[in-house]
């Protein structure tokens, strides 16, 4: 199982980001979970690698309200198995 580190910035907090990648994420069977932080949005997501590319698809166009100005992806290795996917 893949586990990857998502960083988003630009205009991303208050525009209901983190419920839509929670939304993209859970239709596609991945788990893990995405939040808030003091300057972007930070996800941690595991699953297979192609609903995992398609949730960074999601990822970089964003809700509608959204403007996604950088994206960091980065596979990690994560001994932690996660259970569903949830905001925090």
């Amino acid at each position: 199982m893949t586990t990857v580190h998502f960083t988003i910035k630009g205009r991303v907090q208050g525009v209901g980001f983190r419920r839509y990648v929670m939304h993209h994420a859970q239709r596609l069977g991945l788990r893990g979970y995405v939040c808030n932080t003091d300057d972007y949005v930070e996800c941690v997501a595991q699953g297979n690698v192609d609903a995992l590319t398609e949730l960074e698809t999601f990822i970089r166009t964003g809700p509608t309200l959204a403007s996604v100005a950088d994206i960091t992806c980065n596979d990690i290795n994560e001994d932690r198995v996660y259970h569903g996917f949830r905001i925090l």
